[in-house]
């Protein structure tokens, strides 16, 4: 007879606990342990292979090739490719393109590919395959959701990659728990990442994310695999970013940039052209500013709203950026600049659905501030680069001289940046350098 013993497991974080407790002793969060019951069966074999040490100079360097997809945005994102035997998370919300991407991955790949679906039937696949217009021979779709079942019949194919549509889905019959409980995603990818280390295949997970934009399960699942991709995007828009959160073969500050369209997603080779619009219109409240997403300058556009306030406290309200850095602006731009913005309403916003970390679009917002403020038209041949510092000084920011290669190939004539900034200079130069050292530079400059 098999002996069981009853658990409580933290919905949030996986924690177990021989008793329940109000809150989780580890992440601290109230109402989240549930009962679970264990076997004392062992677990698959899968997991209980012996392993001998080996010495480091045994080890070969061809262990961690790359696989390179037909997908330029994606290798970027990875670091150049997918490394053999890593496991890779792709989070986002329901309907944000996840299963398309990951499809589309697999029909152009161009090698033996095993598509397991736990969501969807094998007609239905096919149909977004016709639809994404791609063919891969060696693409293998397969309809199973029991774990060890998955295993068997990837020894079978050997494929050279897998994909699991979705984690959530997957369970394991000896333990007692629904599909996407804490024990089943738990376990499901401690036996995916173990099969993938021992035959060098790299996997790619799809997870579904709560409602707060967390990956659904537990929260150790993100330290188990080797990278954490977010897919972002508003459904209501037409682009998608696949950002990296974490990479332990390459950069987290890499982005990758889709088009969804009738085809599925197709690549966004050049973000500079999606992100500025192509209104001519004279209006103000416009700048143009230029952001380093990874090593790829990106240039964006900056849009702000400046109204007086008549329904009492001012409001605030920042799309793309934190709020805290335009609390931090806007209080620069009253200090330094002498700009009584305290009784106005400011609403700024970043085109594209894009959010941006990089303190080198400050001059930019400002700009669009008192461009609002003042109700004057900023040229559409003029870029701001710098960064704003609390003094009102204009400060220097990383590689100048690649922002200056984008802006200008997109046919910026005036680039306004820090006087402090190191630039490779050129006599024959088709464009103009105007260098700044504060804020009330800026202003005189520009507002005359």
């Amino acid at each position: 007879m098999i002996k069981s013993k009853k658990i409580f497991e933290c919905n949030n974080c996986g924690h177990q606990s021989s008793k329940w407790t109000g809150k989780c002793l580890e992440c601290n969060e109230w109402n989240t342990l549930s009962e679970r019951i264990l076997s004392s069966s062992k677990k698959n074999s899968v997991l209980n292979s012996l392993k001998v040490p080996q010495l480091i100079n045994d080890i070969k360097g061809e262990s961690s090739a790359r696989i390179q997809i037909n997908d330029n945005e994606f290798n970027r994102v990875l670091g150049n490719g997918l490394v053999k035997g890593s496991v890779i998370l792709l989070g986002g919300e329901p309907g944000i393109g996840k299963s398309t991407l990951s499809l589309k991955i697999a029909l152009t790949l161009k090698l033996k590919v095993l598509y397991i679906s736990g969501e969807e039937s094998n007609e239905q696949i096919k149909l977004r395959a016709n639809r994404l217009n791609y063919q891969n021979n060696q693409c293998f779709i397969y309809n199973e959701t029991e774990i060890n079942t998955i295993i068997k019949t990837s020894n079978e194919v050997t494929p050279k990659l897998i994909i699991i549509d979705s984690i959530q889905t997957i369970y394991n019959s000896e333990i007692d728990a629904i599909p996407g409980s804490v024990s089943q995603i738990k376990y499901s990818a401690e036996v995916l990442i173990k099969y993938a280390k021992e035959k060098s295949i790299p996997i790619i997970i799809i997870g579904h994310i709560t409602k707060d934009g967390a990956i659904a399960g537990p929260k150790v699942l993100e330290h188990m695999v080797d990278t954490v991709l977010q897919f972002e995007g508003d459904k209501n828009h037409l682009y998608r970013l696949v950002r990296s959160i974490k990479n332990r073969f390459g950069s987290t500050n890499e982005l990758g940039i889709y088009e969804m369209n009738e085809k599925g997603l197709q690549e966004v080779n050049s973000p500079s052209k999606m992100l500025i619009s192509t209104n001519q219109e004279q209006l103000s409240g416009i700048a143009l500013g230029c952001s380093l997403e990874g090593v790829r300058p990106i240039m964006i556009e900056t849009q702000a709203l400046t109204s007086p306030a008549t329904y009492g406290n001012p409001q605030r309200s920042a799309n793309g950026i934190d709020i805290k850095r335009l609390n931090m602006l806007l209080a620069v731009i009253e200090k330094r600049g002498g700009m009584k913005l305290s009784q106005k309403d400011v609403f700024l916003n970043i085109t594209g659905g894009l959010k941006v970390q990089d303190p080198a679009i400050d001059l930019s917002l400002i700009s669009a501030i008192l461009s609002s403020f003042f109700d004057f038209y900023i040229d559409h041949k003029v870029c701001f680069i710098g960064e704003v510092g609390l003094s009102g000084e204009i400060r220097p920011v990383s590689r100048i001289n690649e922002r200056i290669k984008e802006v200008t190939k997109m046919g910026i004539k005036t680039i306004y940046l820090s006087k402090y900034s190191k630039i490779n200079t050129n006599e024959n130069q088709a464009f103009e350098l105007r260098k700044v050292g504060k804020l009330q530079e800026i202003i005189q400059q520009l507002f005359k």
